[in-house]
């Protein structure tokens, strides 16, 4: 066989075990379970990090103040230096909104070896512990929550057993480069941590959302988190594995009733959002990066150029292998697109948007050799996660 023929071939057997062996990741149906109405409702602190937020605070923030929640609770607001008035927003929308009592404050820089989000995330749990919650409830300043999502979330910890439950916001898709993108990222990161490995029980694949994250306090102590994860770049999934180490037993999927409210309006915007830590998964390794690339190519790149190839050869085996391909990577990718409310004919240009990130996993590895590391919002991150993702 000529060698256009074995890269067909080697790219619809590892289709083949995409589709079947790992972990029917392509589907959507991992959403929060179904669960009883609790007889006594624990209490729940809600930390809420957040640097330079004044433009997604009055989306997100209010969402909470008005969570239709049967027991105590209260919003601790962590302004991580923001300079656009991020903290006296907080404030005011809390005095023009009611309802959840909220805590606003400011703990400074971080200290050396600490990364932004989880330096205020520690003086948010600090502060919350001083009210003894048996919860706490992690979530980003650009993610705007149900009313009911606070009780949904509970009740499901509570009846499952549950130390950690993580839901995937919905992601904004509006732009063009939204609808191409973002759907995209979601299932690869699905594939990469597929959903129902992380749930069942025993699991050895941990992962978490980060912009949505229920966290039993006595597992947060029993993991030392966020201490035990201070340089983490990628730090929901340092935090699910944290957790489960520790012996805890964590759920992640799909959310239906929480949305993330940034606006990635253009491909640069995007390209910033993914390679900032796209190396840093990756363990910030060469031969990983050689490989995930290799992979990306022959994976996702190779099914719609062997057809191709295989047409103006011409060679019917190189081009009905690549086809078939082609086919099963679109079909496997349309379940995310309903999710997301997108036309299905989008799919077929799955392998153009994997260019895409096979670009931005590169360029992410250029920036890290160039000491500019992870970065995100006027900080940068160069050194390794102290816990490397399994």
């Amino acid at each position: 066989m000529s060698a256009i023929v074995w890269i067909a071939v080697g790219s619809l057997a590892a289709w083949v075990w995409l589709l079947l062996g790992q972990g029917f990741f392509w589907r959507t149906d991992q959403r929060l379970p179904d669960s009883a109405e609790l007889a006594d409702w624990p209490s729940v602190a809600i930390v809420v990090p957040a640097r330079d937020e004044a433009d997604m605070l009055p989306l997100s923030l209010p969402s909470l103040m008005v969570q239709d929640y049967p027991g105590p609770a209260e919003i601790f607001l962590v302004d991580d230096c923001s300079k656009d008035g991020t903290g006296d927003l907080a404030r005011a929308l809390a005095v023009r909104h009611g309802g959840l009592p909220v805590t606003v404050v400011s703990p400074g820089e971080p200290e050396p070896g600490w990364t932004g989000k989880l330096w205020a995330v520690r003086h948010g749990m600090a502060l919350a512990r001083g009210r003894d919650p048996e919860y706490l409830l992690l979530t980003d300043a650009d993610i705007a929550h149900e009313p009911d999502s606070l009780r949904e979330l509970v009740a499901a910890a509570r009846s499952g057993g549950f130390d950690l439950v993580s839901q995937m916001a919905r992601l904004r898709v509006q732009s063009t480069w939204e609808r191409l993108v973002v759907p995209a990222f979601v299932y690869f990161f699905s594939q990469l941590y597929p959903f129902r490995w992380v749930n069942r029980a025993g699991a050895r694949t941990a992962a978490a959302a980060g912009g949505c994250v229920l966290l039993r306090t006595e597992a947060a102590v029993r993991a030392r988190v966020p201490e035990s994860i201070r340089q983490a770049v990628i730090d929901d999934v340092s935090l699910a594995r944290a957790v489960q180490d520790s012996g805890g037993r964590i759920w992640l999927g799909l959310a239906d009733r929480v949305d993330s409210v940034r606006p990635y309006p253009c491909l640069a915007d995007l390209w910033r959002m993914i390679s900032r830590s796209a190396y840093a998964q990756l363990r910030h390794s060469p031969l990983l990066l050689l490989g995930t690339v290799l992979g990306l190519a022959l994976v996702y790149l190779s099914p719609p150029v062997t057809l191709v190839a295989g047409l103006l050869a011409p060679d019917s085996v190189a081009a009905w292998t690549g086809g078939v391909s082609w086919v099963v990577m679109a079909v496997t990718y349309m379940p995310m697109l309903g999710y997301y409310r997108q036309s299905l004919w989008l799919a077929p240009l799955l392998p153009f948007t994997a260019l895409l990130y096979l670009l931005m996993t590169v360029d992410s590895a250029v920036q890290h050799y160039r000491g500019r590391g992870a970065a995100w919002k006027g900080r940068t991150y160069a050194r390794p996660e102290a816990a490397p993702d399994r």
